[in-house]
């Protein structure tokens, strides 16, 4: 949709995904991504941390539930996605407003670590349905590139 803001974050997951369902039963995967910008400072020779930026992230139906089995606590992760605002009253009738991430798309930051992909298929059954089986595919990882 034109006029949306977005937005790609890098960094590491707080807590682990927390996988919920609604009442008419599609899943929701809420976490958060800590970002902090690191710094060298040349006149003392260290790396200085920044201020650390919290965003929390919405991830719907499945999935919700891909990365709710994927992904935790700790994990680096890229987050791309639609900035979104809103605003609600609390129990108490304070008015709050919290800014989070519609998320598109996210994965493991493979910087620092390795990740094997199951790539998820439709049921091979002649009937419609929404589930999904996985599907092993093989991924090279550690292969050098060709140049």
């Amino acid at each position: 949709m034109a006029g949306e803001t977005l937005v790609t974050v890098v960094g590491n997951l707080t807590t682990d995904p927390e996988l919920r369902f609604t009442p008419s039963g599609a899943a929701v995967a809420n976490f958060t991504v800590a970002s902090t910008p690191r710094t060298y400072d040349r006149e003392s020779g260290t790396w200085r941390d920044g201020d650390a930026m919290f965003l929390r992230c919405n991830v719907w139906r499945q999935y919700a539930e891909n990365v709710a089995e994927s992904l935790g606590r700790g994990a680096r992760v890229i987050v791309h996605g639609r900035l979104r605002q809103r605003s609600f009253d609390t129990k108490e009738g304070e008015k709050r407003t919290v800014t989070e991430l519609d998320v598109d798309e996210v994965g493991p930051a493979l910087r620092y670590a390795t990740a094997k992909v199951t790539r998820m298929s439709r049921a091979a059954s002649g009937e419609a349905t929404s589930s999904w089986t996985p599907e092993p595919v093989p991924v090279a990882v550690g292969v050098d590139p060709p140049f």
